[in-house]
């Protein structure tokens, strides 16, 4: 049964309710709105608070490898980075080691943003997670995770 704002709109789901993926893109749709209300005001998007985070844990990593990390298509790397580059986030250099290739850097302002975004986040999840325990939150991270591989 959906949750009704008002009693007589409550409508049976069917089998819709024990659906897996039903429950997983209504769970994602809820998140993804919390989160850009959440992130509104830092103008950050999911797809560029993932890039942050993860140049962030590898200093100097590449654009493909960085785009295979998130899963990202390689022909939307290019344009994704550079919104981060001309924002003064992310520094995109040549390899010394590969003058083909260019390593991504935070800059000093890509790491206050990140900081930031993740103060908002942590809000956000709890608001979104707060009737779960830290043990199921782990649980649901770690059941959606092996989702991701299968």
């Amino acid at each position: 049964m959906v949750k009704p704002e008002r009693a007589e709109d409550a409508v049976r789901m069917g089998p819709l309710g024990a659906l897996v993926g039903y429950r997983l893109r209504r769970a994602s749709a809820a998140m993804g709105a919390d989160y850009s209300d959440a992130m509104q005001a830092l103008g950050v998007r999911q797809v560029h608070f993932g890039m942050l985070s993860v140049i962030a844990e590898n200093p100097g990593i590449g654009q493909g490898v960085l785009g295979r990390a998130l899963g990202i298509q390689r022909a939307n790397m290019v344009p994704l980075v550079t919104v981060l580059v001309e924002r003064g986030l992310v520094s995109r250099d040549v390899s010394a080691a590969d003058r083909r290739a260019l390593e991504l850097r935070l800059s000093p302002a890509g790491e206050a943003l990140l900081d930031a975004c993740m103060a908002q986040i942590r809000m956000h999840e709890d608001r979104m997670l707060g009737s779960f325990s830290g043990e199921e939150r782990a649980q649901l991270a770690d059941l959606l995770g092996r989702i991701e591989l299968a």
